[in-house]
């Protein structure tokens, strides 16, 4: 006994030596120690990639020809083919639904709703939509969002611009929840006014929370708050582009050939294959509709006994079967808001304009944060965020790639170009016009392929109306631990040699 105890403590000596022994992780150019107060301190993480947040799903990014698959019936020229590139980035599995709607007015409400009522008001959907002077639909006007027989049904009503400050709302519960998890933060309920956790004023140090256990500071030994390059958080939940939207809803990764380095030339008119609305394959789904929409005048559901997509409006938001992707009703059931600013005519048709065939999109607003004459961050608003403002034309004088820090109308509507956009006087076309894509339940089958797309303000909504959330993906485009394509993973080693494998 006594001899297998001596040799216990000489072996957690040896253990001990040698973990003591052992070198620390060294840059390949310096030779200098990470994450080493000694070395000053710089820190290298163990990150093993971007995770993927709530009901989101990875979209690979890829080459695709952007536009209409179908004839132009209704003549609008608005969205000629051209092809383009879309970096990785993750999508909602499905739209909004009202009961996650709720949850966000609900915390509106709790937090801000005794100082600002006016704030918890300006979030709510309009019910008032699902009025209609000839229809019966006074029910849907007090029940559809509130009630829970349509929980899982996708929020309509919801404008532009409520859908973009959801969006924003979602980011910062994410990041909190991750933080949390984490053991950095505690929960805190408490939260009122500006003092609400947003991820902005967190990382400038504006907001502190309950913490739990900060992080260590390796340049100084002691503890610190979390960074967003410390991998935790994630980046902010948005709408998506229109480009992103459509290159999701065709998932054309189902068309490749069984190499799967050489996309098939046929293009898909619907996020399915085919051009019919019903699943074609013999098995138990067969007959059965894809999507839900308006089959012709009349018809929004069926005979009784026998419906055809089992909704006169909405249907749940993971009814139907998903494409490609995973995504649930990317044609039917809602149209969808995109981030893009509506112009008849697309980029494409601009000769002037080069590079707009990677991740395009009408809509830039380059702003930098608001700082005072020291270059910190002024004092957050009241509802608890950072100020911003737009980039002065003087601060881009010397820059080639950008000019100005609002181009939403940028060469088609702009000083520059020949083109006026008076709203009311010659056309309902303004800046504050709004892409929505992907038909709904009152739609032909005609607006159900991806190619075609609507606009309206985005300061109005409808009862066709909803949204689905997006992400860019940072790092890897095939995702956490894989290369995609013929790339060879390469493996650094310590001194700077690397090696194939």
């Amino acid at each position: 006994m006594k001899k297998l105890l001596k040799f216990s403590v000489y072996l957690l000596v040896a253990t001990a030596l040698l973990t003591s022994c052992k070198s620390k992780e060294r840059s390949s150019t310096t030779g200098w120690n990470y994450n080493d107060t000694k070395w000053g301190g710089f820190e290298k993480l163990k990150y093993d990639g971007q995770i993927t947040g709530p009901n989101l799903v990875l979209i690979e990014g890829g080459t695709f020809t952007m536009g209409l698959t179908q004839e132009d019936v209704m003549y609008e020229w608005n969205n000629i083919p051209r092809k383009v590139t879309v970096s990785s980035f993750y999508m909602d599995e499905t739209e909004v639904s009202n009961i996650d709607y709720r949850e966000y007015t609900y915390w509106v409400d709790r937090v801000f709703g005794e100082t600002y009522p006016e704030v918890y008001r300006k979030a709510l959907p309009d019910t008032m939509v699902w009025y209609d002077e000839l229809s019966y639909n006074e029910p849907m006007v007090q029940t559809y969002f509130r009630h829970p027989s349509f929980d899982e049904y996708p929020v309509v009503g919801v404008k532009w611009t409520q859908a973009t400050e959801y969006s924003k709302w979602r980011t910062d519960r994410v990041n909190e929840m991750l933080l949390v998890e984490k053991g950095i933060l505690n929960s805190n309920n408490e939260q009122k006014d500006d003092d609400n956790f947003n991820t902005g004023s967190y990382l400038v140090g504006q907001y502190e929370g309950n913490v739990r256990k900060n992080l260590k500071d390796f340049r100084t030994g002691e503890s610190r708050p979390a960074r967003f390059e410390d991998g935790i958080m994630l980046p902010e939940y948005r709408l998506p582009t229109e480009a992103e939207w459509e290159y999701a809803a065709l998932a054309l990764k189902g068309k490749q050939s069984s190499e799967g380095d050489e996309m098939i030339t046929d293009r898909r008119v619907y996020p399915w294959d085919g051009g019919g609305t019903r699943y074609q394959k013999r098995d138990k789904y067969q007959g059965q509709m894809l999507a839900n929409f308006k089959r012709e005048k009349g018809d929004y559901m069926g005979l009784a006994g026998r419906l055809n997509d089992n909704a006169a409006v909405t249907a749940p938001v993971r009814s139907f079967l998903p494409n490609d992707f995973g995504l649930y009703n990317m044609a039917g059931n809602v149209n969808e808001w995109v981030a893009d600013v509506y112009r008849p005519l697309t980029s494409s048709t601009l000769r002037d304009v080069e590079n707009q065939d990677l991740n395009p999109i009408r809509g830039n607003e380059f702003k930098r944060l608001q700082t005072d004459q020291d270059g910190r961050p002024v004092e957050k608003d009241s509802l608890g965020r950072l100020k911003y403002r737009f980039f002065q034309d003087d601060e881009l004088a010397n820059r080639d790639n950008i000019r100005r820090g609002d181009a939403l109308n940028y060469r088609d509507g702009d000083k520059e170009s020949n083109v006026v956009y008076e709203y009311g006087k010659h056309t309902l076309v303004s800046d504050k016009a709004r892409v929505y894509k992907g038909g709904s339940w009152a739609d032909r089958a005609y607006w159900l392929s991806p190619g075609a797309r609507r606009y309206k303000n985005e300061d109005e909504a409808d009862r066709t109306i909803g949204f689905r959330c997006a992400m860019t993906r940072l790092g890897g485009a095939a995702g956490n631990g894989k290369t995609g394509g013929n790339q060879f993973k390469v493996k650094q080693k310590r001194g700077g040699s690397k090696r194939r494998y």
